[in-house]
């Protein structure tokens, strides 16, 4: 049995549900955003993460805690502040998932993880600065096109903040 998905499973994903999206395979090794930016020749603005949260409920010890993914730009920290004020517990409550948890609940290894098509349907928040490069023309960023994990450290996939927000359907907010 196999335990993580692929880039082939997450093409399968991008036709079967006719999203217009455009995987690119053989990128080489791009651990950091500027290097993803540099292989694509793009903007490093361009490139998103897709991270996976862990919320705990105060005063529930045993309950296991309620995963989010979320999408932000590359080159920004995602604020658990943000994320606590959101679900109304403490900064303390708000975990970044282990790599393990990430390939588990998402199916993807962390480092390629694509911001659609996980093995488990979760909520998804989507931060501001990702939703605001819809409408960005300056020559760098025309249409809003975006890249973001394709499935492995090694692919990407390309489309725009529009088709993103129709496919993940999520909550935009402040989480930068």
């Amino acid at each position: 049995m196999r335990i993580y998905l692929t880039p082939a499973d997450l093409q399968r994903y991008i036709d079967e549900h006719q999203i217009e999206a455009t995987l690119i395979d053989e990128i080489g090794h791009t651990p950091t955003v500027p290097a993803a930016a540099a292989a694509l020749g793009v903007e490093p603005a361009q490139i998103i993460k897709t991270l996976l949260f862990l919320i705990r409920q105060p005063g529930q010890p045993d309950a296991p805690p309620q995963p989010v993914v979320v999408i932000s730009n590359g080159e920004r920290r995602v604020e658990k502040k943000a994320l606590a004020t959101q679900f109304d517990v403490g900064k303390n409550q708000i975990k970044l998932a282990s790599a393990e948890q990430v390939l588990e609940l998402l199916g993807y290894p962390a480092g390629g993880v694509p911001p659609f098509g996980h093995r488990t349907p979760l909520p998804v928040l989507v931060d501001e600065t990702v939703a605001a490069l819809q409408s960005h023309n300056d020559g760098a960023i025309v249409g809003g096109v975006i890249y973001g994990g394709g499935g492995d450290d090694r692919t990407m996939m390309r489309l725009t903040v529009a088709e993103l927000l129709r496919v993940v359907q999520p909550q935009v907010l402040a989480l930068s």
